[in-house]
């Protein structure tokens, strides 16, 4: 979905070149983008009333999906 809100590249423009490169060098941070990218999905098509879903389990979706980012962005910044 090309255009799904939240993708990190566009969230963190300023980081997509290290993006690139650890998404296509470092599997533990592929995984995790792979896992992000799939739950912004499923936010993404409940939001849009595509794939609705209760309140509660939009509200469960978006926290996991923060977590994610929230760790995925330590390691964007993380001193190498």
């Amino acid at each position: 979905m090309s255009n799904t809100p939240h993708q990190l590249i566009t969230d963190f423009p300023d980081l997509a070149d290290k993006i690139s490169t650890l998404k296509l060098e470092d599997a533990h941070f592929s995984r995790l983008m792979d896992d992000y990218n799939e739950l912004n999905d499923q936010v993404h098509l409940a939001e849009s009333n595509i794939n609705p879903m209760e309140d509660l389990a939009l509200t469960e979706l978006r926290k996991k999906r923060m977590a994610l980012k929230d760790e995925l962005y330590g390691i964007l910044t993380a001193p190498t």
